[in-house]
This record gives C-alpha cells, sequence and structure tokens, in this order.
C-alpha cells in the first residue's frame, strides 16, 4: 500500500512538472557580448583608430600601378578606412544613419507601390539637365557613414583604370560614377575619373538597348543623357557610357553601360559612384550575364574586409531560401520568408503577411542598402512583444528614433537575450546572431533591438542582420543562400 501511494505520489509530481513546463516553456536564448560591443563604439572615435586608419590609407596608396598590381581579390573596408565619419559621437553617427536608412525605405516603398499603380518615374520626374563568365572578385568596404551607401566597392574605371570606391546596392540597377568636367560633385576619397584620359570610354548614342533601358533618359546630339534619384534628395546627371571595369590587374569587364555624372548631388560622400546589383537589364550582373554574385558585408563598425564575387557557387552549407519573381519589379530580390522564431517558438504571423499577393504587391526583399530590417506593423508587433517577455529582466532605456525597444546594459559585460530566426517557405531556418538584431546606439551601454515597423505589406530584410554572413545569390536557380561566418 504504501509502494503504491508513493508511486501515485510519483505520478502526480511529474504531472504538475510537464503542465508547468507547458505553462512556461524553455525559451532558447543566445549571449550578447556587450562589452566588445561598446568597445567598437569607442574605438570609432579614438585619435589611435583615426591615426591607424589614415596609415592605412597611405599604404594602399591611390595610384593606378598600385592598383592594377593587387590582383584578383581585393580588401574589403570599414567605411571609416575609406572617410572618417564627421558625428562626434556613436549616438550622432547612430540618428544620422537611422535617418538616411528612413529615406531609403521611404523611396523603395513609394517606387514598389507606383509600379504596382502602373507609374513609372519617368512619368514623374522630367530629366533636369541644361561578359563574361569566369569568377571575378571585388572589394566590400563598410561604408553606412559615407552619406547614402552602406558598403563600398573597390573597383578601377577605364583604361588604364582610376580606382575608386563605389557604392554597393543590391536595390538600384544604374551604375553610375562621377565625372570630369563637373558641373557639380561632391567629395569623394578618390581623384574623380576623367574620361579624356581612358581609351576605353565611348558614350552611347539615344538608339541603343541601354539608352532605351532607362527609366529617366533625354537625347542630345544623339547622345544619351540619363538621370537617376534617389529618395534623401540624392541624384546624378550625365552622359550615359561604355566603360571597362577593372576587377584587380588581370580581371576587368569591357563595355559594361554606365553613368558618367557631371552633375552629382547628395549623400554620396566619400564613393564614387554606384555599383548596381539590382535584377534588373542595366545592372551589373545582368550587364556581364552573371550565374551568380556573393557579399559578406562586414560589421558595420569594423576595419575588417571582405569580398564581392560573380559566378561563384554558392557553400555547400549554406542556408538556402528561394528567390521569387515578382513580374512588375524586377530591381528588387524577393524571398520565399515564411515565418519568424523569437526565443524557439514560431511567432503567430500568418504565411500570407510576407507572401507577393496577385497583384504584385506585398512581400519581402534583401536589401543591402538598407540598414534594419523593416517588417508589416502586425508581424513586428507580434515579434516585438515575444523579445520583450524574453528580457523582461533587462533594464529598459528611452526609445531612440525607430527603435521602440531599448534596454541600458552599461553595467553588464554580456546578456542573455531570445534567439531570433527567420524561417523560409522551403522548410530552412536561419539563426541570427544577437549582435545582428540587439545593437549599442551609444557608447554609453543602450542597446536596441534593430527590427522596425513599417505600414507598408513590403519587408525589407536589412543589412546590419545580413553583417557576418556571405549571401549567394543564385540567379540561375533563383535561390540565396546564407553562409554564417564566410566572410
Amino acid at each position: 500500500m504504501a509502494r503504491t501511494l508513493i508511486f501515485l505520489a510519483f505520478l502526480i509530481a511529474l504531472s504538475v512538472v510537464s503542465a508547468l513546463a507547458r505553462t512556461h516553456p524553455t525559451h532558447e536564448s543566445t549571449v550578447l557580448h556587450v562589452s566588445s560591443a561598446l568597445s567598437a563604439t569607442e574605438g570609432l572615435f579614438s585619435g589611435d583608430a583615426h591615426e591607424r586608419k589614415q596609415k592605412q590609407k597611405h599604404r594602399r596608396g591611390g595610384n593606378v600601378e598600385e592598383f592594377a598590381d593587387s590582383g584578383l581579390r581585393f580588401e574589403l573596408h570599414s567605411r571609416h578606412s575609406v572617410r572618417r565619419s564627421s558625428a562626434r559621437d556613436y549616438s550622432e553617427l547612430t540618428l544620422s544613419r537611422l535617418a538616411r536608412d528612413s529615406a531609403r525605405v521611404e523611396a523603395i516603398q513609394r517606387r514598389v507601390d507606383l509600379v504596382n499603380l502602373g507609374i513609372m518615374e519617368a512619368d514623374l520626374t522630367p530629366l533636369d539637365t541644361g561578359i563574361m563568365d569566369e569568377k571575378l572578385q571585388g572589394p566590400v568596404t563598410s561604408g553606412t557613414s559615407q552619406g547614402s551607401g552602406e558598403y563600398f566597392c573597390r573597383v578601377g574605371i577605364g583604361n588604364p583604370p582610376t580606382p575608386s570606391y563605389l557604392v554597393l546596392d543590391t536595390g538600384s540597377d544604374v551604375n553610375w560614377i562621377q565625372c570630369a568636367p563637373c558641373g557639380d560633385c561632391y567629395q569623394q576619397a578618390d581623384p574623380i575619373y576623367d574620361p579624356s584620359l581612358s581609351s576605353s570610354f565611348a558614350r552611347l548614342t539615344c538608339g541603343t538597348p541601354q539608352c532605351q533601358s532607362l527609366d529617366v533618359s533625354e537625347c542630345t546630339n544623339d547622345t544619351c543623357l540619363y538621370e537617376v534619384s534617389y529618395g534623401d534628395g540624392s541624384y546624378t546627371v550625365g552622359d550615359f557610357v561604355t566603360e571597362t571595369i577593372s576587377f584587380g590587374g588581370s580581371d576587368k569587364v569591357d563595355n559594361v553601360a554606365i553613368g558618367c555624372g557631371h552633375n552629382n548631388e547628395g549623400l554620396f560622400v566619400g564613393a564614387a559612384g554606384l555599383l548596381g546589383l539590382g535584377g534588373g537589364p542595366l545592372s551589373f550582373p545582368s550587364q556581364i550575364k552573371a550565374s551568380s554574385f556573393s557579399y559578406c558585408l562586414v560589421d558595420r563598425d569594423s576595419d575588417t574586409a571582405s569580398t564581392l564575387e560573380f559566378n561563384s557557387e554558392i557553400p555547400n552549407d549554406a542556408i538556402k531560401a528561394p528567390l521569387l519573381h515578382n513580374p512588375k519589379v524586377n530591381t528588387y530580390y524577393f524571398v520565399g520568408l515564411d515565418g519568424i522564431s523569437v526565443g524557439g517558438q514560431q511567432l503567430p504571423i500568418p504565411p500570407e503577411t510576407f507572401a507577393v499577393n496577385e497583384n504584385g504587391r506585398g512581400g519581402v526583399i534583401i536589401d543591402s542598402g538598407t540598414a534594419v530590417t523593416r517588417l508589416p506593423t502586425t508581424a513586428y508587433n507580434t515579434m516585438r512583444d515575444a523579445f520583450k517577455a524574453g528580457t523582461s529582466s533587462l533594464p529598459s532605456a528611452n526609445s531612440v528614433a525607430l527603435f521602440d525597444t531599448c534596454y541600458n546594459l552599461s553595467s553588464m559585460k554580456s546578456v542573455q537575450v531570445p534567439t531570433v530566426s527567420f524561417h523560409f517557405s522551403n522548410g530552412n531556418e536561419l539563426k541570427l546572431p544577437a549582435k545582428n538584431y540587439v545593437i549599442p546606439v551609444d557608447s554609453s551601454g543602450t542597446f536596441c533591438f534593430a527590427f522596425a515597423p513599417t505600414a507598408s505589406s513590403l519587408g525589407i530584410i536589412g543589412n546590419v542582420q545580413q553583417q557576418g554572413t556571405r549571401v549567394s545569390y543564385d540567379l540561375a536557380n533563383s535561390l540565396v543562400g546564407l553562409s554564417p561566418n564566410k566572410c
């Protein structure tokens, strides 16, 4: 009898524990290294860091001969290696980054909305003005503080090549560079490209397919003129031409259609122009008929380097997701996102929230130029509330700009935070490192949850969430591969 009572008591206790476990499930967590993140923010504004970057710049040099000897593989540098930020501290730097990011997101969403309404950019903006298969690689530089550009690629323009930093942008198709003579040019890190010194420079006539593919163009004396404007008020206007783009001493691509901008205005400070990696016919991958390309975006506050590569295979261990075709918008890369997990628990967000509908609206794009991932408001609120529930023990802080969930971690060296994962429509899952979604916004210990809501139906996976991950676009097979720690 006694044994029976003991056994019954054991069963009752076991059932109580199981019920409690179901009521309070164990959540997955990961470590956020607070002290190392804060050290990086402080190092950006130290005199020693600036002196070290200047020495690196002088060692790199800027002449054509040194560029030509660098070989196939380029170093990738942080934006601060290109040009030091003018911000007084990390808090000011964060606010300027977020303001530029909001302008970019609004521009992307406005463009997609207009296209869905059947309105092209050329209908709105009048022009204001009075190939190869082998693997190629180039350098990618973290360039968030350099105006509108988040990351920079090091290339050579012309023959002989003029070394130049170009903004790397999967949300743009038209390649362009500042050209002498300048009617209005902003300051850049390298000497301005002079087409009169290049033997490979050639203007495009108005009837060429390249000119006909421009959204906004005009013809003067049978010379094709282009204009590209951006959401923050930046623009470039000039001749549409073909030129040679070099990726090291032995690798080059001839007859690439690029804008030769004689009037350029805006926030592209530091970079000489832009390398468009979008899906349209004028983008660099399209022009060289690349079957794939990949990049790894180094930490936005880092001096380390990585590469931009063309015609390289997706790594075998990459987490693959489908690239979706939106027939109305060919520039952007839509990805098949199905859901999101926080703390190992998939959130009750309907998959339709992230889908492109029959009218071409909605969906989620992956973008190198947007910093902070945007989610439709209902999805974001669900995600944020789950994350806040898993961080209720952390001291809160005031919101910062578009970040509404922030913490005061000034007294901590490391903390546990819930894991965050993306679930793709093919069943694969990408777990993000904590530093890619809880980020410092000052040097005093304020960290924020680095996602934001949008009233638009279009979601965007930004580069903060891509940092440290090699992102491979398999254009031939409509796949994107994500390889953490493959820079």
